[in-house]
């Protein structure tokens, strides 16, 4: 009886599905939630036609009502800036496109990068894939096994990465369908779920993909994308609770983002939020320096300068690295904080 009562509780899960179709994507009206004039923001609202907004309303409910500089809002309100053209800042910053392959990267030695889905749940505007030709890049169930068989046939591989867009953007069935898929592969050990769809919409960590972790043959991880404090929710960290009691592994990884979190109050705090959630502090990355969201950019010296305060002052195991990703660059580059 008991096992039926909670089989009934498992059925009536909060549907992320219907609550994702019910994001902002018109910027007038997340202003208007967020108790903010629209008469300042006219300049700035053709700018979503170079790149769509999309903010749940789970993410915008973290926001301070009234507050313009709200370091959340700041991520995603599209702004006038994004059409300037600044001398080093291209639509394929990381030179990816010269990797990919209908829906895979592999430009590291041991791991692999699977496209799983174009969308994200927010559309981050500093984003250093806003311009990846995703079209170009879905597949169906025959070209999915066709990179099983490019994966089966590279044993130098030991770890898939599903990435996007965000690959929480497929639903739980297709999920469970790659990972048995790369569960048949002997020389695969791990699978990494790079995502931030947990982080604007909590709902999405079901039970069933919990389990679906939980009882793979696979090591675990989820890759999160937290840039401030103030984005880790305690229904995050009731869901991050749950995928570890899961066994599976929690990191993240944020960017430094200039007017969102490039001091070292701000790093520390969100530091401190994230190993208090049980998360640890993975990378912190140098911006990518993407055409349309230059107005993001912090130079290197202030980067070192903000990590050099952070490690006076805190424990050395929740400070992630700080590194820069360089197109055809074998792994990521970490900045020498001796300079």
């Amino acid at each position: 009886m008991v096992h039926n009562i909670h089989k009934n509780l498992l059925s009536v899960e909060p549907n992320w599905q219907k609550e994702l179709a019910n994001s902002f994507t018109d910027p007038e009206d997340l202003l208007s939630y967020l108790e903010l004039p629209l008469a300042k923001y006219t300049q700035h609202s053709k700018a979503r036609r170079l790149f769509p907004m999309r903010v749940p309303y789970f993410f915008a409910s973290l926001m301070a009502k009234g507050q313009a500089d709200d370091p959340l809002l700041k991520q995603v309100l599209p702004l006038a800036d994004e059409f300037l053209e600044v001398d080093g800042f291209v639509t394929d910053p990381l030179e990816e496109l010269d990797n990919a392959k209908d829906g895979i990267v592999h430009k590291y030695h041991n791991r692999l990068l699977l496209i799983v889905k174009g969308g994200c749940a927010v559309n981050c505007r500093y984003c250093f894939r806003r311009h990846f030709p995703y079209g170009e890049h879905q597949n169906n169930k025959t070209q999915w096994r066709e990179h099983f068989a490019y994966i089966h046939a590279h044993t130098e591989l030991d770890e898939i990465i599903l990435s996007g867009g965000d690959p929480l953007m497929s639903n739980d069935d297709h999920i469970a369908w790659l990972i048995e898929q790369i569960e048949a592969i002997a020389h695969i050990k791990r699978l990494r779920i790079h995502t931030r769809l947990p982080v604007v919409l909590p709902n999405r960590v079901t039970e069933r993909l919990a389990q679906l972790l939980a009882h793979s043959r696979l090591q675990s991880i989820v890759v999160l994308h937290i840039n401030h404090p103030n984005e880790i929710s305690p229904e995050l960290t009731t869901k991050v609770h749950a995928l570890k009691q899961h066994n599976v592994t929690v990191l993240n990884q944020a960017v430094l983002l200039k007017g969102v979190n490039a001091n070292a109050q701000t790093q520390m705090a969100l530091n401190e939020a994230l190993f208090s959630a049980g998360i640890m502090p993975y990378y912190l990355h140098m911006f990518d320096r993407v055409k349309g969201a230059h107005h993001f950019a912090v130079n290197d010296n202030e980067a070192i300068g903000i990590m050099q305060e952070v490690i006076k002052q805190q424990s050395g195991y929740m400070i992630p690295k700080l590194v820069r990703e360089i197109g055809g660059e074998p792994s990521k580059t970490p900045i020498d904080l001796s300079i």
